[in-house]
């Protein structure tokens, strides 16, 4: 589980934000006050923090310069200021991403698993969970399942790797055309993304007919149970 803390005073945003990473076994506790943020990363183990910068009782920039001098934590910079000069003093100060208001939820959580690949903490990104049937391994593009590396084909991977990632989830099609770099609209139109998930089963179920794991809901897509 991969641990943010967000400054961020805006609460339908934080909200919004905290329940679509969630999907991606990203736990995220927010903070509106600068002041009880700095106080809890004393105390508590974050891997990341999400700081706006426009924030009661304390500038975020200055509340950046803090974390920067007092904590080794990444910071990711997530603001609606337009000025390229906090931009710039942002990263300047130490910050290690800016991310300029507004933004789609799917670019932040890209940023948080690369800016933590670079400090090192490859090793809470997609970590293998030993007590779960099946296991991605995102650098190695391989999936698992009991330890026992499933074959799969460039679609099939990209597909099962999506519902890994947003286990117990109910997925679209669309959400999954959005998502796929090799699936398209001649695929939709086609009924192809059902012979894949068709396949799928057949390499993952026991009974591909009576499907345990990636199942149908009708009228609202596919999940992915284990």
């Amino acid at each position: 589980m991969i641990k943010i803390a967000m400054v961020e005073d805006d609460i339908e945003l934080a909200d919004v934000l905290t329940q679509y990473l969630k999907q991606f076994n990203i736990e995220v506790t927010n903070y509106e006050e600068p002041f009880l943020a700095l106080s809890s990363l004393k105390v508590n183990k974050f891997d990341l923090v999400i700081l706006d910068l426009t924030l009661p009782g304390m500038d975020g920039l200055d509340v950046c310069k803090i974390i920067v001098k007092d904590f080794d934590i990444p910071i990711i910079i997530s603001s609606a200021r337009s000025d390229i000069t906090d931009k710039v003093t942002a990263l300047q100060l130490g910050a290690d991403d800016y991310l300029p208001k507004p933004y789609d939820p799917r670019e932040l959580e890209v940023r948080i698993k690369t800016i933590l690949r670079r400090f090192n903490h490859s090793n809470i990104v997609e970590k293998e969970d030993n007590n779960k049937i099946f296991n991605l391994d995102v650098e190695k593009k391989e999936i698992t399942k009991n330890g026992n590396y499933v074959k799969l084909t460039a679609a099939e991977y990209e597909v099962l790797s999506l519902m890994l990632k947003r286990e117990n989830f109910v997925i679209s099609r669309e959400e999954i055309f959005d998502n796929s770099d090799l699936l398209n609209q001649d695929y939709e139109n086609s009924g192809s993304l059902a012979v894949i998930i068709n396949r799928i089963r057949h390499k993952i179920e026991d009974n591909p007919k009576e499907p345990k794991y990636l199942q149908t809901i009708r009228g609202m897509g596919y999940k992915f149970s284990q």
